[in-house]
């Protein structure tokens, strides 16, 4: 049972989290339309509000295309681009160290051939495969979660982030603006 105690504590801090969220309605408010008035509101506090609101939404699941969106079609492509990656980095760091400091390196402790194969590639490249699993899967939280419990260190956590989030936020911030142009959004 010892060996699950902080992969419990994390589930705990993740349903606590969810339902502030659900209860205070702050999670009802984090539209498209939301993200967009706050950013055009005050373009400085908008955008620090962005990051935080994306953090946030990271750690309780919220998707992190719907943050690019609103930046792509607010800021269009390049400034919501380069606004989206700031955010997703910020989230990806915050929920990082936040799962990190509550579940420590918990996944580690599961006696498992499949996830001993995955560590040893880990450790094996570290940077290398956070920057392939943020190219594949952005900021997707449940990866977060993963790698914070998954004994990476900080740095090569950071630096495969680092690398391997222009790519998807790049294609992303494309097909947004594409999508703003049709539908006649931006």
């Amino acid at each position: 049972m010892r060996r699950y105690q902080r992969l419990l504590a994390v589930i705990l801090f993740l349903g606590i989290l969810l339902a502030i969220f659900e209860i205070s309605g702050l999670r009802g408010h984090l539209s498209l339309a939301f993200l967009q008035h706050r950013i055009l509101e005050n373009r400085l506090s908008g955008l620090l509000i962005f990051i935080l609101l994306f953090s946030l939404g990271n750690l309780i699941q919220i998707p992190g295309w719907l943050f690019l969106a609103a930046a792509v079609l607010t800021l269009g492509q390049a400034l919501g681009g380069v606004a989206t990656y700031v955010a997703a980095t910020t989230s990806c760091v915050i929920t990082f160290l936040t799962i990190r400091w509550i579940g420590g390196d918990a996944l580690r402790q599961l006696d498992s051939r499949i996830a001993g194969k995955v560590f040893r590639q880990l450790d094996t490249h570290p940077i290398g495969s956070v920057a392939l699993l943020r190219v594949l899967f952005q900021t997707v939280p449940a990866l977060n979660y993963a790698l914070a419990m998954s004994g990476v260190g900080f740095r090569n956590y950071l630096i495969g982030t680092l690398l391997g989030l222009p790519l998807p936020i790049a294609l992303y911030c494309v097909f947004f603006d594409y999508l703003a142009k049709i539908f006649k959004l931006a």
